[in-house]
């Protein structure tokens, strides 16, 4: 105990400490067991370990699974375009070049694990091709020894990683999911009343609590599919959370709502504070969702949102499996396809100048500049800012280049037999744990290692001479630089540009629906805004930006989108004058990123219309989303 506090003291982390010890206990005992099988990269076998743990067994469990099926479709690739291109580098180059890219765009379009398979597929194919082009082994064999290679890391990290790595603690984001709705519950009851709640936040602060826990989820849903339905059904309270939460920012103060319907609000947080049978609390919210209904159908639709969410919730506790509840869509999840298609084009075209350089110059460490080059601007595409972290990959890998050319230069020709070379190298391995867990050094501490092994080939009798290993470690440290040059300069990106372009997705998105809305398009434009709007909201939270802005400029999107389906809808009844101001009016919301001033007057001008036409309530809601088109103009502008 007083060690932990002394450690803990001097900036480690303790838990980080535990996982790095096992892990790297298990990268050993990898090495060992793929020496002892007589496999030709031995080391690669223990890169694999570092690759495969996690500090949570569900994780390291799928993640494995996933390694394994992406190493088997890399090598699969990887061992075609070696039969394909033959004896022509070119051609190996620009097929690699081209899978590889595929590969990272696939990986920033997806989520969870699957993005991290696809990544694996990419470089896998990379490691194939440009390290066993020049092997003795035969096509089989050389596919073979590579899956076995990794086979071996993976069983490594699984053997130790369930005897010794703690479950997910899923309970705890599930009462954290319910102490949000209950404050939630709590405000909404407070702003519809005249009770005041303890404690009570203000809704943006609320929904930065909801995007952060909206954060966590996709950890947690690893191991299982029950917890993959489990984080379904959490991600749908959070969006009807959400919705609620926009609701309240909508209507303000001073409510005309029936006192019952408060009430009814009330009492459905109380069960929820107690942790009352779902159903419970969603009763409540049907009582309030019928007395609201005459008097706000929003407030009625967005009742009606959170007692299906938590219906889903109970039937999914019963089944085991997430079905959705009420006749609208689920919550459908943002995809960056602008980022994928950005990463897509940079990691090709980064591989084609790097690899066509390569067979120009004939350069003998060429492959190993690509290979680094390949693992670096697809693995670390999916950070928040992969420049900023390839900067502590570079310190790092220099490092384990100087290292790797002290263990083979002056330490390996003091032994006489492997296991000797691996008992050398062994302690390189386990020093790794130091600087992994502290928190000052931590960021890029893993590729302190990757590197360190992918250098170190401990097998007899040496060959070789110190320029090639100079050469091939520069190789190898030039990879990371490449990547930091090509994350800076081609389709740089960051918390910012990814918080920029999910607004103009936003914006994208309530164009198309001016100009060809229907019903089927609408619901499913609402059920993604509601996870969009948590992106932002983690977004912008990440940046250390107030919440306002985005908060405000979403509320602004979902209003325009609502008055849009009913602008459309009454288009449907309307006489042929009405019908062509409506048109004249949707074709300019149609280009609304060009000038949100012009689309807000647009609105103004076809209100005075509609009230003429004595639609009164359908003007009034044309004025209303004219007004926050005008005070949210920073919003739709920075967002095109």
């Amino acid at each position: 105990m007083l060690t932990t506090a002394w450690l803990a003291g001097k900036g480690f982390d303790i838990e980080r400490l535990r996982f790095g010890l096992r892990t790297a206990l298990a990268s050993c005992l990898a090495l060992v067991v793929a020496w002892s099988l007589g496999l030709e990269h031995p080391q690669w076998s223990a890169m694999t370990v570092w690759a495969a743990s996690q500090p949570v067994r569900e994780l390291m469990v799928e993640k494995s699974l996933y390694r394994m099926a992406g190493t088997l479709v890399g090598t699969a690739v990887g061992l075609l375009l070696l039969m394909v291109a033959s004896d022509s580098l070119p051609w190996l180059v620009i097929g690699l070049a081209l899978w590889v890219g595929l590969c990272a765009g696939a990986g920033n379009a997806l989520y969870s694990l699957l993005s991290y398979g696809a990544l694996l597929s990419g470089y896998s194919a990379a490691m194939v091709a440009l390290l066993g082009s020049a092997d003795s082994l035969g096509t089989l064999a050389l596919g073979a020894d590579r899956l076995l290679t990794v086979l071996v890391g993976v069983v490594m990290a699984l053997l130790v990683g369930l005897l010794f790595t703690p479950g997910a603690r899923r309970s705890e984001l599930e009462e954290q999911g319910r102490r949000c709705t209950t404050r939630v519950l709590h405000q909404l009851a407070a702003q519809l009343g005249s009770r005041r709640h303890p404690g009570a936040q203000a809704p943006s602060d609320l929904l930065v609590d909801i995007a952060l826990l909206e954060a966590q989820l996709e950890p947690s849903a690893a191991g299982s599919r029950r917890a993959r339905h489990s984080a379904r059904t959490q991600r749908t309270i959070l969006a009807a959370l959400t919705a609620a939460l926009l609701w309240m920012r909508r209507r303000g103060k001073g409510l005309t709502i029936s006192p019952a319907v408060e009430r009814a609000v009330h009492a459905a947080a109380l069960a929820m504070d107690r942790a009352a049978p779902l159903p419970e609390v969603a009763g409540h919210l049907q009582r309030a969702q019928a007395l609201a209904g005459p008097d706000d159908p929003a407030l009625a639709q967005v009742l009606e949102r959170l007692g299906d969410a938590l219906l889903a919730r109970q039937r999914f506790r019963d089944t085991g499996r997430a079905r959705r509840q009420g006749n609208r869509p689920g919550l459908l999840r943002h995809r960056d396809w602008v980022h994928a298609r950005h990463a897509m084009l940079r990691t090709t075209g980064v591989l084609l100048v790097v690899g066509l350089t390569w067979a120009a110059t004939g350069w003998p460490a060429g492959a190993y500049v690509m290979l680094g080059t390949a693992v670096m601007v697809t693995l670390f595409s999916t950070l928040e800012n992969p420049a900023w972290m390839m900067r502590h990959v570079l310190l790092w890998q220099a490092i384990a280049a100087l290292l790797a050319l002290t263990v083979r230069w002056l330490l390996w020709p003091l032994a006489d037999a492997e296991w000797q070379l691996i008992a050398l190298l062994a302690p390189f391995i386990l020093v790794t744990v130091i600087p992994f867990a502290h928190r000052r050094t931590q960021n890029g501490t893993v590729d302190y290692v990757m590197v360190l092994l992918l250098l170190s080939q401990p097998t007899l009798p040496l060959v070789g001479t110190f320029s090639h290993s100079l050469a091939v470690a520069l190789a190898v440290v030039a990879g990371p630089l490449l990547a930091l040059i090509a994350f800076r300069l081609i389709f740089p990106t960051s918390a910012r540009h990814r918080q920029r372009r999910l607004e103009a997705m936003m914006l994208n998105e309530l164009e198309a629906l001016a100009r060809q809305g229907t019903p089927e398009r609408a619901a499913v434009w609402e059920a993604r805004l509601y996870h969009r709007v948590m992106q932002l909201v983690h977004w912008s939270h990440r940046r250390g930006d107030a919440t306002q802005r985005v908060v405000d400029g979403s509320l602004a999107a979902l209003t325009l989108g609502e008055t849009l389906q009913a602008l459309q809808h009454h288009g449907e009844q309307a006489d042929a004058a009405t019908r062509r101001r409506l048109a004249a009016s949707l074709r300019r919301l149609g280009r609304l990123r060009q000038s949100p001033q012009e689309a807000a007057a647009a609105l103004e001008r076809l209100a005075r219309t509609l009230a003429y036409r004595q639609q009164v309530a359908l003007a009034r809601q044309s004025r209303h989303t004219a007004r926050l088109l005008r005070a949210n103009q920073a919003f739709f502008q920075q967002a095109s």
